[in-house]
């Protein structure tokens, strides 16, 4: 008896004490007005839905118990009656329409894009996302952090609990000022995908061909992690959102030095580079942008993904090779053209084919990058 009180304490415990926060089913209210308002929407029809389900299902019983055929009750016949039917008719609609209402107040706020202060293009891609900032010029990609795709890669040799935010930090995070309105354009670059920050209070896909927006404006600064929503392939679960909500001033100091760092991406691209310089920035990109497929130690995976190590395009023609990474081959290469700075495709292809075993000497510069595009 005593082992089984200890028992029901601990689920107790479990079920109504701290774990309970983990596993949290209902929604949350968010961190905007208008996921404040889906939430209050939600819970509004939800109790709507309970006080049917108890009227019905308490109707129910109670006909069940009180007029069953043991207690001698007799059924009514009955056939058109006027009053029965007016009343299952009129409380239905007005069910609806009190649901209605208020569902309509929020579509339309939710769908409301306009007087925004900024806008930015989120292009998914397989498995990265793309923001695009159309107001001033800033682009750039965020994937998967090295240190959780190096804990993933290396699976039960790794201790993913040593990882602070594991598969949910990202390398360059999308950046937006607190207190204004942020509008987004949807599309994606191979198949669908689906961005969704849950303190956002939405979810948008990202079809490709197609584009579609959404809003937000988020009152205070902090960092809003999501995820792809949308099954998008192998790697659907390693593709994680990150947003850095700043103060204004922070924000606009981001975009100054975001700015400084597209210049010098552009001075940089015009350097020679040594051998070493290339294999450290190389093995760098590779960890980033290769390793989720063809793998960390450079061997892929067989029947889906080639090895680097002694592959015929890593130890083969030098313009090949560019051009497949550059340009991509059939479905499962993407091109990394855009996503990689020339420096960056010059740092890899050389640590490709002086990595893992390769030792082709051969040495890539930016400019036999820019050569290609």
């Amino acid at each position: 008896m005593k082992k089984l009180k200890l028992l029901i304490t601990g689920l107790g415990i479990a079920t109504f004490g701290e774990a309970n926060a983990d596993y949290a089913l209902n929604l949350s209210p968010g961190v905007t007005q208008l996921s404040r308002d889906i939430y209050d929407l939600h819970m509004y029809i939800l109790w709507i839905c309970v006080a049917i389900g108890v009227g019905v299902y308490g109707m129910m019983v109670y006909s069940i118990m009180h007029h069953r055929k043991s207690k001698g009750v007799v059924p009514a016949h009955f056939h058109e009656n006027t009053k029965l039917e007016v009343i299952w008719t009129i409380i239905p609609f007005v069910i609806l329409l009190a649901m209605a209402i208020p569902a309509t107040k929020v579509m339309i706020e939710a769908y409301d894009t306009s007087a925004s202060d900024m806008t930015v293009k989120v292009t998914g891609y397989q498995w990265k996302w793309r923001y695009t900032y159309l107001d001033n010029g800033i682009d750039f990609f965020s994937t998967l952090d090295a240190k959780s795709n190096e804990a993933r890669q290396l699976g039960v040799r790794s201790n993913p609990e040593a990882v602070p935010n594991y598969l949910l930090e990202v390398d360059k995070p999308l950046v937006i000022p607190a207190g204004k309105k942020v509008r987004f354009l949807f599309t994606a670059a191979d198949v669908i995908h689906s961005w969704w920050v849950p303190k956002f209070g939405w979810k948008k896909d990202a079809i490709p061909g197609y584009v579609t927006d959404a809003w937000t404006k988020v009152e205070q600064p902090g960092i809003y992690r999501g995820q792809c929503a949308e099954l998008c392939g192998r790697d659907h679960g390693f593709m994680p959102i990150v947003v850095d909500v700043k103060s204004e001033a922070d924000y606009n100091k981001w975009v100054e030095a975001q700015k400084a760092q597209a210049q010098k991406a552009v001075t940089d691209a015009a350097k020679t580079y040594s051998m070493a310089e290339l294999m450290a920035k190389g093995e760098e990109v590779y960890n980033a942008s290769c390793a989720g497929c063809h793998m960390a130690n450079g061997e892929g995976m067989q029947g889906m993904f080639p090895a680097i190590k002694g592959s015929a395009v890593a130890t083969g023609d030098l313009n090949t090779h560019l051009d497949v990474v550059v340009k991509g081959k059939g479905q499962m290469m993407p091109a990394f053209g855009d996503s990689l700075s020339p420096v960056e495709i010059a740092a890899v292809v050389t640590y490709q084919r002086n990595g893992f075993g390769n030792n082709k000497g051969d040495l890539v510069q930016p400019s036999d990058v820019s050569a290609r595009n």
